[in-house]
C-alpha cells in the first residue's frame, strides 16, 4: 500500500491535537517525522517518528510526500513555498498565510512544481457549522437577508504565550478565530462582493487586536457579521440566520477541541457527539402559525479533512477549500 509519509513542522497544540492523532489513525497517511528543536515530546507519543531539528532537515527527507505548515502563522509563507519547492504537496494551518499577494505565490509555485497546497479549514468540519450548513441547504429560511456568527473567549490577561501575543503581521485575533468565521461565511455563501472590518485592543497592555468585526455583502444581497472576541464572558450563539420563512439559532460547541485536550482519541465512538442541549434552534413560520424545531447536529470527525486530503492527493479530487477562497479570504484578513 502506497501510504503518503507525511511530514509535521510542529509539535505545539495543533501538531499534538489536530493533525498527529489522525494521520496515526487514518489507513492512508504514514505519520513520518517532526521537527522537535528541543524537547522530543512527540517521540514519546509516537515511537517510531522520526524527529527533526530543522525544517530544512524535514524537507530535505525525500521519503515524505505531503508536509503540514502549522508553525506560528507569521511563518507560514516561508515554510510552504520552500516546502512546495522541494517537491511536497503541503497542508497548511490557517491563517494560510499573511497576505493575498503571499497566497498566490504559494499556489503558483505549487502548480509550477506539480505539487497541491491545501488549506486546513478544520471548522468547516465541526458538528455546529454542518448543522447551520444542511438547514441553509434545505431551504426551510426561504431567502436569506441576514447571518451572524462569532466566535466568543474570555480571556482578559495577556497570554505568556509570545508568539500569539507579539505585534507581528498576522498574528491578531483576525487571523487566528477570524480566519475561522470569515472561511464559514466563504463556504457557506460563496464569494463576498464588499466587506468593512474594524479591529480594537481592549485588553490593558494588549499589543494586538483582541476585537475584530467584519461585516461582509454578497451578490445576492445577503448581508454576513462576523465578530471574534477574547473579551465575552458571556458566551453568545456561534450562529444566527434569517431568512423570509424563518431564523436558525446554534450555540458554538468546538466538541472535537474539548474531547482531544481530554486525551479523547479521534476513534472513540463518543467522539465528535455533541451533548445535549446543544441543539440548534429551527423556527419558522407559515401562514402565521410558528414552528420551534430542534435540529441534532451529526456526530463529525477531523478525520474527514484527511480522506478529503487523501482523496485530494491519490485520486486527483477537487478539494474542498479552493485557492479563490482562500486569497479573498486574506484580502479581508490582511491589513489595507
Amino acid at each position: 500500500m502506497n501510504l503518503i509519509k507525511t511530514g509535521v513542522l510542529s509539535y505545539g497544540m495543533s501538531g499534538s491535537l489536530f493533525h498527529c492523532p489522525f494521520l496515526n489513525l487514518h489507513p492512508e497517511f504514514e505519520l513520518t517525522a517532526i521537527v522537535e528543536r528541543s524537547s522530543k515530546k512527540a517521540q514519546a507519543v509516537y515511537p517510531t517518528l522520526k524527529s527533526y531539528a530543522s525544517v530544512d532537515e524535514i524537507l530535505g527527507d525525500s521519503e515524505i510526500e505531503l508536509v503540514v505548515v502549522n508553525t506560528p502563522s507569521p511563518t507560514h509563507f516561508e515554510f510552504a513555498l520552500k516546502a512546495v519547492q522541494a517537491g511536497k504537496h503541503v497542508l497548511v494551518e490557517k491563517p494560510f498565510c499573511v497576505t493575498s499577494e503571499q497566497a498566490k505565490i504559494i499556489f503558483l509555485e505549487a502548480k509550477k512544481q506539480n505539487c497541491l497546497v491545501m488549506p486546513f479549514q478544520n471548522r468547516r468540519y465541526d458538528s455546529d457549522f454542518l448543522s447551520v450548513k444542511k438547514v441553509v441547504e434545505s431551504g426551510k429560511l426561504g431567502t436569506l437577508i441576514e447571518a451572524h456568527f462569532r466566535y466568543d473567549r474570555y480571556n482578559f490577561e495577556i497570554s505568556d504565550h509570545k508568539t500569539k501575543e507579539a505585534n507581528v503581521p498576522g498574528n491578531d485575533l483576525l487571523y487566528n478565530l477570524g480566519a475561522h468565521v470569515v472561511d464559514a461565511a466563504i463556504a457557506l455563501f460563496g464569494i463576498p462582493v464588499k466587506w468593512r472590518k474594524v479591529k480594537k485592543c481592549n485588553r490593558p497592555n494588549s499589543k494586538i487586536a483582541d476585537y475584530a468585526y467584519v461585516h461582509m455583502e454578497f451578490a445576492n444581497g445577503l448581508q454576513v457579521f462576523t465578530t471574534v472576541s477574547l473579551l465575552v464572558a458571556d458566551e453568545q450563539p456561534g450562529f444566527i440566520l434569517h431568512g423570509t420563512k424563518g431564523s436558525y439559532v446554534k450555540k458554538r460547541c468546538d466538541v472535537q477541541e474539548r474531547q482531544l485536550k481530554l486525551g479523547m482519541s479521534p476513534n472513540e465512538e463518543r467522539f465528535g457527539k455533541e451533548t445535549l442541549g446543544m441543539e440548534g434552534v429551527l423556527t419558522t413560520v407559515e401562514k402565521g402559525v410558528v414552528k420551534k424545531e430542534k435540529i441534532i447536529s451529526e456526530p463529525s470527525n477531523y478525520l474527514h479533512v484527511f480522506e478529503d486530503v487523501f482523496q485530494c492527493i491519490r485520486n486527483k479530487k477537487a478539494y474542498a477549500v479552493t485557492e479563490e477562497q482562500v486569497v479573498r479570504q486574506l484580502e479581508i484578513l490582511e491589513d489595507n
